[in-house]
């Protein structure tokens, strides 16, 4: 996904962003993908471009064996009742002009799914899958909490009987508490449901809890991608390895004895972003390693290393390095 952009007035030029650049991965079915990665790196673009909601600028996105790069608008509405988001922000997703069995309702009709009592029956039967009560039809958004108002959104995505669903941060937005409710539900709704996620987030401690596999992002770019244990228990690239050295452990003695990696210097710009390893700016292994040039200038491609697939030109150095990093390296 490569967007125009105006700097502004004054210079009236356009610059190319790369806001996602070349990734290559499957959802499969059943299974939980979470895409990980600091804010800014692509990863609700990429939710989008899946969806069509962004037209990717070049490439493929294939659902189900049907490339939906070359399918217009009206095309897309048949295969979008088997293609469904959770958005990131409760409140501005819902529009609070209508009350919870128009939102939820709504896409019943526009897919011809149900109409009249049987369509209220369906609305009713939505709330109570997402541990809503049934009187609560008649509200609208601005009535609800933000955790109830996440419940609505599930349900209205649920509506048309999905198979696929990007859950773009979906939890973000709430209290820690609600968010473990919200997580136990999607689990549940899963495998009620047969669902496929593509599961958007930052929260590593939530990916770790509901995840089959984790891809990492950086800057447009996917780093690394393996199951979720392999990952958690053994990350291969630097970048991976710097962002499990900030989740904190709930033990007082291993968090105080663990190496902890500070990524130094400032994210690049998409506008703008590095040649060679778009990591190697920030990149801890490549100063440990006297800043080997390959980083600088060739881009590392993702490729197969102890069964699973990263970007890095240094990857299996990278157990031993990170074994030794120190705080003030980074």
């Amino acid at each position: 996904m490569h967007f125009r952009q105006s700097w502004n007035r004054l210079r009236p030029g356009a610059s190319l962003v790369r806001a996602v650049d070349g990734i290559d991965f499957s959802v499969k079915q059943g299974e939980t993908l979470s895409l990980v990665g600091e804010s800014g790196c692509g990863k609700s673009t990429t939710g989008m471009a899946i969806l069509q909601l962004h037209r990717p600028t070049e490439g493929s996105v294939v659902f189900d064996g049907e490339e939906l790069t070359r399918l217009r608008d009206r095309q897309m509405r048949r295969v979008r009742r088997r293609m469904q988001i959770i958005f990131q922000d409760p409140y501005s997703s819902l529009d609070p002009r209508m009350t919870v069995a128009q939102l939820i309702g709504e896409a019943l009709e526009i897919h011809d799914l149900a109409r009249g009592r049987e369509k209220r029956q369906r609305v009713l039967d939505l709330l109570e899958m997402v541990g809503l009560e049934q009187g609560h039809e008649a509200r609208f958004p601005w009535e609800f909490s933000g955790g109830q108002r996440q419940r609505i959104g599930i349900a209205r995505a649920l509506a048309v009987e999905p198979d696929f669903i990007v859950a773009d941060e979906p939890i973000s937005a709430l209290d820690v508490s609600i968010q473990a409710q919200l997580i136990n539900l999607l689990e549940e709704l899963q495998e009620r449901l047969s669902l496929t996620f593509l599961f958007i987030a930052h929260d590593l401690a939530v990916v770790d809890h509901i995840s089959d596999r984790v891809a990492v992002m950086y800057l447009g770019k996917i780093v690394e991608i393996a199951d979720r244990a392999t990952v958690f228990s053994n990350p291969l690239h630097p970048y991976t390895v710097a962002l499990l050295s900030a989740v904190p452990v709930p033990d007082p003695e291993l968090e105080h004895n663990r190496t902890r990696i500070v990524l130094r210097g400032e994210i690049p710009s998409p506008a703008n972003p590095p040649t060679g390893c778009r990591f190697h700016t920030r990149c801890w292994l490549r100063r440990a390693l006297e800043n080997p040039t390959n980083c600088v200038e060739d881009e590392p491609a993702l490729r197969v290393v102890n069964g699973r697939k990263l970007a890095c030109h240094w990857a299996e150095q990278t157990a031993q390095m990170a074994a030794g990093a120190r705080d003030d390296q980074s």
